[in-house]
């Protein structure tokens, strides 16, 4: 499932880039739902909200330290959401990474593809942003839900009482619902 959601999320983030290098560069930004949504063509070298753009090499080391610990993570993951909230960061950190090494001005200096402007069509109400942006800050979005709501990535829930990993396990008397250790500590008294 992971690798479905991140592969799909590569693939269209490529694919709306190169449409965009196609038919947007050196055009008149087009005009969606009466204004709310732009389609421009840009290019970033900084993170979001063009920051850092001095150092545009150590975002590729970011997104391979992400990629490398999203695909250790897999190897223990059990939970669906979770696995799709980190698809989609491990997808939206490809996809940008893919521009860092293949555009210019260079290898790891690469400029990232933007190009949906909401409210503006030149970024001055909210950044320019692309469909890995958008993976990005959604999988992020979900796994701090999921942390706040108490789900594991392991499948259970935290203090819900609702999936506990152990809840097969007898833990002491079901009648009295004492812990088995507090049983043994108040035995004879």
């Amino acid at each position: 499932m992971l690798a479905v959601v991140a592969a799909v999320t590569v693939l269209v983030d490529l694919a709306t880039k190169q449409l965009t290098v196609a038919h947007l560069a050196d055009a008149e930004p087009v005009r969606l739902l009466g204004g709310a949504v732009y389609l421009v063509h840009t290019t970033n070298s900084g993170a979001a909200f063009g920051i850092g753009k001095s150092y545009t090499f150590v975002f590729p080391i970011v997104a391979v330290a992400v990629a490398g610990w999203i695909a250790w993570m897999a190897l223990r993951l059990r939970s669906l959401p979770w696995a799709t909230s980190l698809a989609l960061v491990l997808g939206g950190a490809v996809g940008n990474l893919i521009d860092r090494l293949f555009r210019p001005p260079g290898p790891l200096r690469g400029e990232v593809v933007d190009m949906i402007s909401v409210f503006d069509p030149y970024g001055r109400v909210f950044p320019v942003f692309n469909v890995a942006d958008s993976a990005l800050v959604v999988g992020v979005a979900l796994a701090v839900w999921l942390e706040l709501t108490g789900r594991r990535r392991d499948g259970t829930r935290d203090r819900s009482g609702r999936q506990r990993p152990d809840a097969d396990r007898d833990d002491g008397d079901s009648r009295t619902g004492v812990p088995a250790a507090e049983e043994v500590k108040g035995g004879d008294g």
